[in-house]
C-alpha cells in the first residue's frame, strides 16, 4: 500500500506541475530549434537534400566555409559598428532624457508617453517610416532642409554607401532611446534624494554630484541597460531589412542579413545554420560575463563580512 505523501512533498509536486507549461514552451520553441540548428550545422544540407532527406554529415566543414568567406567577416565588422554606434547614442541620449524627466515639470508625463511610441511601434513600421523620411527624392528630412534654406544638406541617405549605415543607426537609435530612458529613469528614482542634498550642502556643484554620486550609483542599472541593448541590437534584422535590404553594395549587410541570405537566397542551410550559431557568440559571451559579474557582486558582501 502506497504511503501518503507528506505536505512538503505535495507542495513540491505542485510546484513541478506549475513549471510544466513553461518547460514545455522552452523545449518546443527554444531547445528543439536550437538543437536542430546545431544538427543542421554539421550536415551538408541544401534545398534538394532537405526535400529528399539525403543530408550528409560533414563535421565542421560548414564552419570552415563560413569562416573562410570574406562576406561573413565583412558582415561581422558591420554588425560591430552598427551595435557600438547604436549603444553609445541610445545610452547617452536615453540617460540625458532620464535626467530631464527625473524632475517633474508641466506636461512631463505626456512627453514621456509620446517618446514611448517609438519603442512600442513594430520595427517593420519604424523601418518603413524612416525609409520614407530619408528618401532622396520625397523624403521628409530633405524637404525640411530645403524649407529652412539648407538645401546643400539634402542627400540620398539610404542609397549612398557612405551614409546608408548612418541612416540605419539613426533609425535604430530612435527605436531604442525610449527603452534606455525608461530603465534609467527607474534607476534614478531609486537614488535617495537626501544624498544629493547632503552633497549640495557640502558644496558640490551639479556636475560634481552627477560625476561622483549619480554615475557610481547608476552603474548596476547602466550595465544592465547596455547588456540588454547589446543583446537586442546585435541581432537586429527586420529594421535593416526593411530600410536597405543590406545594400547599397552590402554597406548595411549586418550579420543577421548575411545569415538570411545564405539560408533563403543561396539555400545553403548547413552553412546558414553554422553562421546563425556564430551569430550567438557575442550575446552568449556578454550574457556569461553579466552572470559572472552578478555572482561576484553577490559574493563580495559576504567576503567583506568575513
Amino acid at each position: 500500500m502506497r504511503q501518503p505523501l507528506s505536505p512538503s512533498a505535495r507542495r513540491s509536486r505542485t510546484g513541478y506541475l506549475f513549471c510544466l507549461p513553461g518547460l514545455a514552451f522552452l523545449a518546443l520553441f527554444l531547445a528543439y530549434p536550437l538543437l536542430y540548428n546545431v544538427w543542421t550545422s554539421v550536415h551538408d544540407v541544401d534545398l534538394g537534400q532537405l526535400l529528399g532527406g539525403a543530408e550528409r554529415f560533414n563535421g565542421l566543414d560548414n564552419y570552415r566555409a563560413v569562416a573562410g568567406d570574406p562576406a561573413f567577416w565583412h558582415s561581422v565588422r558591420l554588425s560591430l559598428v552598427f551595435t557600438l554606434a547604436s549603444l553609445v547614442l541610445q545610452f547617452t541620449i536615453g540617460f540625458a532624457l532620464a535626467l530631464l524627466f527625473a524632475r517633474p515639470f508641466p506636461l512631463g508625463g505626456l512627453l514621456r508617453s509620446l517618446l514611448l511610441v517609438a519603442w512600442l511601434l513594430p520595427p517593420v513600421v519604424s523601418g518603413t517610416l524612416f525609409r520614407w523620411m530619408l528618401d532622396g527624392e520625397s523624403g521628409a528630412y530633405n524637404a525640411l532642409f530645403q524649407a529652412v534654406g539648407l538645401s546643400a544638406l539634402s542627400h540620398d541617405w539610404l542609397t549612398d554607401p557612405s551614409t546608408s549605415m548612418a541612416g540605419v543607426v539613426f533609425a535604430n537609435v530612435w527605436v531604442g532611446v525610449p527603452f534606455n530612458m525608461l530603465l534609467l529613469l527607474v534607476g534614478l528614482h531609486t537614488i535617495d534624494p537626501e544624498l544629493h542634498e547632503a552633497a549640495a550642502i557640502d558644496g558640490a556643484n551639479a556636475w560634481q554630484r552627477f560625476r561622483h554620486l549619480t554615475l557610481p550609483l547608476m552603474r548596476p542599472v547602466s550595465v544592465t541597460v547596455l547588456l540588454l541593448g547589446l543583446l537586442y541590437t546585435f541581432k537586429v534584422f527586420d529594421l535593416v531589412f526593411v530600410m536597405t535590404g543590406g545594400g547599397p553594395v552590402d554597406a548595411t549587410r549586418v550579420l543577421s542579413l548575411y545569415v538570411y541570405e545564405v539560408f533563403f537566397t543561396f539555400f545553403r542551410f548547413g552553412q546558414g545554420a553554422a553562421a546563425g550559431l556564430l551569430l550567438l557568440v557575442v550575446p552568449l559571451l556578454a550574457g556569461a560575463w553579466y552572470v559572472r559579474r552578478l555572482r561576484h557582486e553577490e559574493e563580495a558582501p559576504a567576503g567583506g563580512a568575513r
